[in-house]
């Protein structure tokens, strides 16, 4: 089955061929550096985190261009609020991006150009649209013609004698049209600027993306991505200026993400729900915002909401405790019967139904939620399994139960849902268990592993003398930390759950 995505121009999903087989030539909109993220937009950059990963691990070679708009007027605002230098405002707020992609697990860009560096470039194909007729020069401002490029509002799909009505236009006598739009801005006193044929200035926030994409990948390239909001006016004026400049189409797929909303409301700072995407971070862990984001298609409305991360945090718990319990049995009993055959087969078929349903969904416009609900199918099958057949394990069934917490942990980490190694088990437990340890059984290390073991290995020896007391002691303790204890036929387990 061929990978199927929504495309924006054509309104239609359509199968995915790259112009160079194997290959993939993908750009998506980065930020407007002038505050730090939030979670709208941490969403948009999520969604194509995963397209990204899904299309590598399909075997794809992916060049993928993000850009960073370090000159804006936003910036300038800021910077005019913070009393300090819109140069110095942006490498501040593009540090603090960095460090918020990074934190949310969004791999690296290929190439992350800044719109600084770009200058000259941006220039270039400001004079291209000046000597093909398609931009003209006012006091020392460019300007685009939109009514010189007949397919304008191809994407939106808006008519152009419609788009005066309720579209947020720059007010300026001085333009042809009140459509047209800024290339390159005439400098006023105090703002960064450069040297021009037209005079100092600096290039409009349309311009680069157009300039940086043609630049890292060629035109036409396969992939532009973004959020649902830049289809118009951004993307419509990033197609009518490339493709004016260069006379050739300018992206072959367009992909936009839906919005966010919290609490069915939309995200703004006059409701009071504007929220940080650190801000949500410093409270719950990776996995879990992406496991809840990515429960919701790409494309639809998200609703954001405490409830659901409480719930996200509940379903992260039943993958934890499913590879943990499959992990168990790398090192628990395996010389008996076995299951029944009917069982084995099964669970094999469980297997491969799993992945398949991931490649299925995946391949139908990038099915976050459908692949997800596949995982935990299988997560169900194998639990199963494991309850019926664990007091009675034989080699053949502890294989085929490592195989089944290989692919899950595999599939969850296409969509970059991390699930911690076995060797990283003790850094998860609270440290407050090495406290606990200290006081009920006199232990003197540091490692919450061994503290751990060490609880586990007093309890059982209090259950055998009859001192229900410390035995209770344990436990009880270990619960107020959010680690309870499953007894088994092979010996107690534990699972913990974050508290809070």
């Amino acid at each position: 089955m061929s990978i199927r995505l929504y495309n924006t121009l054509t309104r239609r999903k359509e199968d995915f061929e790259p112009r160079e087989p194997g290959k993939v030539a993908m750009y998506v909109c980065g930020p407007t550096v002038y505050n730090h993220i939030h979670i709208g937009n941490g969403r948009t950059f999520l969604t194509f985190d995963v397209i990204r990963r899904y299309l590598i691990w399909r075997g794809f070679e992916v060049r993928f261009v993000q850009n960073i708009t370090d000159v804006d007027d936003k910036i300038i605002n800021r910077a005019n609020e913070e009393e300090r230098p819109a140069a110095e405002v942006a490498e501040v707020y593009t540090a603090a991006f960095r460090k918020a992609m990074e934190d949310f697990g969004i791999e690296r860009p290929t190439v992350q150009p800044m719109a600084t560096a770009m200058i000259e470039p941006m220039i270039g194909m400001v004079n291209r649209l000046i000597e093909n007729g398609h931009a003209y020069v006012v006091d020392g401002d460019v300007y685009f013609s939109v009514r010189s490029f007949p397919e304008y509002g191809k994407l939106s799909g808006r008519d152009i004698d419609d788009l005066l009505s309720g579209a947020r236009v720059d007010v300026d006598s001085r333009k042809q049209d009140p459509l047209d739009f800024a290339l390159w801005k005439a400098a006023k006193p105090g703002e960064p600027h450069w040297t021009s044929p037209w005079g100092e200035g600096r290039p409009g926030w349309h311009l680069e993306c157009s300039v940086m994409s043609e630049a890292e990948l060629g035109v036409p390239f396969d992939i532009h991505g973004g959020g649902s909001d830049l289809v118009f006016p951004h993307h419509e004026n990033e197609i009518a200026q490339s493709e004016a400049a260069t006379g050739q189409p300018f992206a072959r797929y367009w992909l936009h993400g839906g919005m966010l909303q919290i609490n069915a409301e939309k995200m703004s700072k006059s409701l009071g729900n504007f929220m940080l995407l650190r801000d949500v971070l410093a409270q719950y862990p990776t996995p879990v915002v992406r496991l809840l984001m990515l429960q919701t298609h790409y494309r639809s409305p998200l609703d954001f909401s405490s409830d659901r991360l409480d719930e996200a945090v509940t379903a992260y718990e039943r993958i934890l405790n499913l590879v943990r319990n499959l992990r168990w049995v790398r090192t628990a009993e395996a010389s008996g019967d076995g299951a029944l055959e009917s069982a084995r087969t099964a669970l094999a078929a469980a297997l491969e139904e799993a992945r398949a349903k991931f490649v299925s969904e995946m391949d139908d416009d990038f099915n976050t939620a459908g692949a997800i609900a596949g995982v935990f199918e299988l997560g169900r099958a194998a639990n199963a399994f494991l309850s019926e057949n664990q007091s009675d394990l034989a080699a053949v069934d502890r294989e085929s139960l490592l195989e089944a917490e290989s692919l899950v942990v595999e599939l969850l980490g296409v969509l970059g849902i991390d699930v911690p190694d076995a060797d990283d088990d003790g850094e998860e437990l609270p440290p407050d268990v090495v406290e606990l340890a200290r006081q009920l059984t006199g232990y003197e290390g540091s490692d919450s592993a061994a503290a751990i073991r060490a609880l586990l290995a007093a309890r059982s020896v209090a259950r055998t003398e009859k001192n229900w007391a410390a035995a209770d002691a344990v436990r009880d303790g270990l619960l107020l930390i959010g680690i309870t204890i499953e007894d088994t036929p092979q010996g107690p387990r534990v699972n913990y759950r974050p508290r809070g």
